[in-house]
């Protein structure tokens, strides 16, 4: 990470962190030490505290022992507690979206959501494309505390996706297994597309915690 220019630089250290964390540089259970962090950066260590609380309220980082910060690392049983909750959350999204007069226009924006997934060429590209098609389901119900609600859990969905083998994580962010459920909000069957959706909740939790 590089030295940071003094202006912003609560900011700046949230972003460099952030993206160490979601990079694989810090991997889950890694020590975020303030003293080693603020030297590598030329920052205080007030700075760094402050861009690590801030991480702790995305579900980034989280208090050990002796409330030592580290990056924060899942149980199999959390994942799945994880997805059971985010296809709650997505469900609900699914029966608002069809039971709304905007639901041709949200199965336009969901295609195009679906494009910019078929489209991704790296997997940090899939990663971000595959969070956007998911937070722009929830976007698109037109309830602003769903979309607050899965917010909270993006980061602890960030690590896991991120933490998971590359094989596994790239069929848990595959295109194929989110169209079924764009073309059953299409034809207003809300039973299919809810099945749908709880099936890849369930198989993607299995697959993101499958070892090597």
């Amino acid at each position: 990470m590089p030295s940071l220019a003094r202006s912003t630089l609560r900011e700046q250290a949230l972003v460099a962190l952030r993206s160490a964390i979601l990079s694989g540089q810090y991997r889950p259970g890694d020590h975020l030490g303030e003293v080693e962090i603020a030297s590598r950066m030329s920052i205080s260590r007030g700075t760094v505290r402050e861009a690590l609380r801030h991480l702790q309220q995305e579900g980034l980082v989280t208090a050990g022992m002796r409330g030592m910060l580290r990056v924060r690392s899942l149980s199999p049983s959390e994942v799945r507690e994880l997805y059971r909750v985010r296809g709650a959350l997505e469900g609900l999204a699914i029966t608002e979206i069809i039971a709304s007069e905007r639901r041709a226009a949200a199965v336009e924006a969901l295609d195009e959501a679906l494009e910019r997934l078929d489209q991704a060429d790296s997997p940090e590209a899939r990663i971000e494309a595959d969070l956007g098609f998911h937070v722009r389901l929830c976007e698109l119900s037109g309830n602003s505390m769903l979309v607050q609600s899965w917010r909270h859990l993006e980061g602890a969905t960030r690590i896991v996706v991120m933490s998971a083998a590359a094989r596994e994580r790239e069929l848990a962010t595959s295109a194929d297994h989110h169209r079924p459920i764009v073309r059953a909000i299409e034809r207003e069957d809300a039973a299919t597309a809810l099945d749908v959706l709880n099936q890849h909740m369930s198989a993607a939790a299995e697959r993101l915690t499958a070892e090597d």
